[in-house]
């Protein structure tokens, strides 16, 4: 019998995020700072209108893009926050969650041996879309010096002949760092010079705490080679009810709403319908959501400090990224042994790219309680080792 499997897809290794998370599962008493979920619901006014919209029978399929609403509204959005105009018929789309629309943009723009230059640590989906594209996926290493933002210079150092994409990343999963706007000015120009693309992910842009997210494609000249990426799941707290939406020049969106008819017909049509209430009617529900993830943002940091475990102070999304270069484990085996010793689950920062190696990623989407436990723990952990390494 021949082998039933593609060569390409089993050469692919499967996400590092959910190990520890999974084998914590199955322990008695774990703590899990590893999921990259709120913990709050969904605000009661955007499920009411779900359940409305499943009362009044609306469960048919939408147009492929989505529903004219929420386009409509997400438009409406992205000019009001980011100060960038869509045209809600050609150059906007409803995909399910933004993963979906990271991986069509990618098959939509690359042609095989295309380069696509990702800066990590970042998000464990960019490499393996990249490739199941046929493209060929460049790291860009990120460091803490440069409080893991994308320089002028790196970005210059990894442009080939081949390049064509660059995935901006930002605010950053797991490293929590942000992109501001003198930042983006450069890579801008550099975008233009090398005649490059931007896939700009920008799901926790919500989630800033330094001042309002800038977007890419606000800048003269940008969104003409972006593809903005956002979605639902971390500023409305809908993970579950999978929603995203892409905006991009019509020639490209074009494309990726071919993959999206072929591969998925339409987004869920009831999320969809209570997506146009949580753009319409969900600033005070953000700017809530906001302010308690920012009160954990500092308790985290201050305690991971106080314990030896140098944690710069991230600004964007709702990770940490200590250091735990001082303890001598590679940051898989010390997330392993936390986990056993301690039962605290949290995400070895290799799980986000090589460069990740001496960090673990710990979400702080979790209540001020639970982390309060969980440093407990950790503190226990960190003297336990330490003492012993000194």
């Amino acid at each position: 019998m021949r082998n039933p499997l593609s060569d390409t897809i089993t050469a692919i290794p499967p996400s590092g995020i959910r190990k520890f998370i999974d084998i914590g599962s199955e322990m008695k008493d774990t703590i899990s700072l590893g999921v990259g979920e709120p913990d709050f619901d969904t605000p009661w006014h955007v499920r009411e209108e779900g359940i409305f919209s499943l009362e009044k029978g609306q469960t048919f399929y939408t147009s492929n893009a989505g529903l004219k609403e929420l386009k409509v509204e997400i438009c409406k959005y992205l000019e009001r926050r980011f100060h960038v105009s869509y045209d809600y018929k050609d150059e906007c789309m409803v995909t399910v969650g933004g993963s979906e629309a990271i991986d069509i943009a990618l098959r939509a723009m690359l042609n095989p041996g295309d380069e696509v230059l990702i800066p990590q640590p970042s998000y464990v989906s960019y490499p393996p879309c990249t490739i199941l594209a046929g493209g060929v996926p460049v790291s860009i290493q990120l460091e803490e010096e440069d409080q893991f933002r994308l320089t002028k210079e790196k970005l210059l150092a990894a442009i080939t002949p081949k390049t064509k994409v660059l995935i901006l990343p930002f605010p950053n999963n797991p490293t929590g760092s942000i992109m501001e706007l003198e930042d983006l000015k450069e890579i801008a120009e550099v975008v233009e010079e090398y005649d490059l693309f931007v896939i700009s992910d920008e799901i926790y842009s919500e989630l800033t705490y330094t001042g309002d997210h800038v977007t890419i494609a606000s800048l003269p000249g940008m969104k003409e080679r972006t593809v903005l990426i956002n979605g639902f799941s971390k500023s409305y707290a809908m993970t579950g009810w999978r929603l995203g939406y892409a905006c991009a020049p019509a020639i490209i969106l074009q494309q990726m709403l071919k993959i999206h008819q072929f591969a998925i017909m339409c987004a869920p049509t009831t999320s969809q319908y209570a997506a146009v209430e949580a753009l319409k009617n969900g600033d005070e529900d953000v700017i809530e959501m906001r302010a308690a993830y920012d009160e954990r943002r500092k308790y985290l940091v201050k305690a991971f400090n106080e314990i030896g475990m140098d944690c710069y102070e991230p600004q964007g999304a709702f990770y940490v990224f200590p250091c735990i270069k001082r303890f001598g484990m590679s940051s898989d085996e010390f997330a392993l042994k936390l986990l056993e010793e301690e039962k605290v689950a949290v995400v070895p920062g290799t799980a986000f790219g090589d460069c990740g190696e001496g960090y673990l990623r710990v979400s702080y989407a979790y209540s001020l309680k639970n982390l309060q436990r969980a440093m407990e723990r950790i503190e226990r952990f960190a003297k336990r080792h330490l003492g012993e390494k000194e």
